[in-house]
């Protein structure tokens, strides 16, 4: 997205949603051997990598991006945006920069300082050259070859960061015009080829065209095509979601379309409200939460010609979170429930839940990652056992049902794994952090190994009362 002219992007003829787009979406001939044979070679790739469809850190351990857009090559002096970012939340930046066709090249250096910002706040870093957005429409804008282009420009400084950085190779390419929009799996074929021919391992992004929002298809009916092309079979799929995706029908087909054929797909930008519709940004969060599908919020600050709804901080200031920041960063399947730092900067994997609670009404509290210190709040009574603890604390109820955390703490000799006995006649209806068998939660890989006093957490749906006191036995 351009901070001026989304509004701009697309022509009426894209953008009217036919009572047909579900169905045509859901028939996307793409082939399942191509997904698989993706991953597969995905697998065996340095850094990040494509595995089962879905991207997964160099040791396999699964990546969910949760994070946004920063305008840094048309704001390069608001560094401490990077920080910020992190510390709302976010496990990932999408960093725009320039090639210099449009705007002020951002060159090695430059480029270095980023990474090493992203570093330090512990943000994947995926870069994007915005310089291709809307090529054919839009004057001025790059082809995709001129963007491969700059991208092996910096090899220098990409090298040895496949562990941490990810390649989208232009921002929007290609407008709305058939003309050029049909080249968009050749081009985007021969960029990728032209990144791993020069040395380039690291997941590669590829957008969509029609500004991103593939109103035409295109992207979905040739994604196959193009994961074949990648020698490393290292390619992610991106879908810009705005106006064309207003309703959860349109959102979940498309996503469907590509996972269904082991496919990776995330949505590289999405908002909450857009002058070319109103985009289902409810069913965007909750769905990729359920499918295990990162997502970039459009963007931390910066934006203009009428789209400054959009900032999620006023002015670059963290201080001045706006309701759409709010909405990201503290709402429903946002930062605060979905979002985990990569291992590669200590962190550790936790994939969401993926099945949705079928209580009525749904918690206001969507479930939370694993913790590294107790919850706030009054806890039930532990039971203290030899190696751990557990404590129970209730976050939320409503007719039917509730949602508890559990926190369990080891003892003086730490804990190699841990197994939690919920109290008697609970009934789980959806759990996340945890293994569940019967009336016991054991641990996972990622929350098993726990040093003295250290601590995880795991959290749950449950059907009826809630406890209000009861033991927790750990062992």
């Amino acid at each position: 997205m351009r901070l001026t002219r989304k509004g701009l992007a697309a022509t009426a003829a894209g953008l009217v949603a036919t009572a047909g787009v579900a169905a045509m979406l859901a028939t996307a001939p793409l082939a399942s051997a191509a997904g698989a044979a993706q991953a597969d070679a995905g697998a065996a790739a340095a850094g990040i990598h494509v595995s089962g469809g879905k991207i997964v850190e160099g040791d396999g351990t699964p990546l969910l991006l949760r994070g946004t857009s920063h305008a840094h090559t048309w704001y390069a002096s608001q560094t401490r945006a990077f920080a910020d970012i992190s510390a709302s939340g976010a496990n990932s930046v999408r960093v725009v920069l320039s090639d210099g066709t449009r705007w002020t090249k951002n060159g090695t250096s430059d480029v270095s300082n980023v990474l090493s910002l992203c570093n330090a706040a512990k943000l994947i870093c995926v870069l994007e050259d915005h310089d291709t957005t809307g090529y054919g429409e839009q004057s001025g804008a790059s082809t995709l070859d001129t963007a491969a282009n700059y991208w092996i420009s910096l090899a220098s400084v990409l090298q040895g960061t496949e562990d941490r950085v990810m390649i989208n190779i232009g921002n929007e390419p290609y407008g709305n015009q058939q003309a050029t929009y049909s080249k968009w799996a050749a081009d985007t074929s021969a960029a990728i080829k032209k990144l791993r021919a020069a040395g380039l391992n690291h997941a590669i992004v590829v957008d969509a065209p029609n500004w991103g929002q593939d109103w035409s298809f295109t992207m979905r009916d040739a994604a196959a095509t193009v994961a074949a092309a990648d020698p490393n079979g290292n390619t992610v799929f991106s879908i810009h979601m705005y106006g064309v995706f207003d309703t959860a029908a349109e959102v979940t087909a498309y996503l469907d379309a590509f996972t269904s054929k082991g496919l990776p797909i995330i949505v590289g930008e999405f908002g909450h409200d857009h002058s070319d519709g109103n985009p289902d940004e409810a069913t965007i969060m909750s769905y990729t939460r359920q499918q295990n599908i990162g997502w970039f919020a459009w963007s931390w600050s910066g934006n203009g010609g009428g789209v400054e709804y959009l900032d999620m901080v006023t002015s670059f200031d963290p201080a001045q979170r706006t309701s759409w920041g709010n909405r990201v960063i503290t709402g429903a399947d946002g930062f605060s429930a979905t979002s985990v730092t990569a291992k590669v900067f200590g962190g550790g994997s936790n994939p969401s839940p993926s099945v949705t609670p079928t209580t009525s009404p749904s918690p206001t509290t969507s479930p939370s990652p694993t913790v590294s210190v107790p919850p706030s709040g009054t806890p039930t009574t532990p039971m203290p056992v030899p190696g751990c603890t557990a404590t129970l604390r209730v976050t939320n109820s409503w007719g039917g049902g509730y949602q508890a955390d559990v926190t369990v703490t080891a003892g003086s000799s730490g804990k190699s794994g841990w197994t939690v006995t919920l109290p008697s006649g609970t009934t789980v209806n959806q759990l996340w952090n945890g293994s569940l068998s019967g009336s016991t939660v054991s641990n996972v890989s990622w929350n098993g190994s726990l040093p003295a006093g250290g601590t995880a957490s795991f959290g749950f749906i449950g059907n009826g009362t809630p406890p209000t006191a009861g033991a927790l036995t750990c062992k």
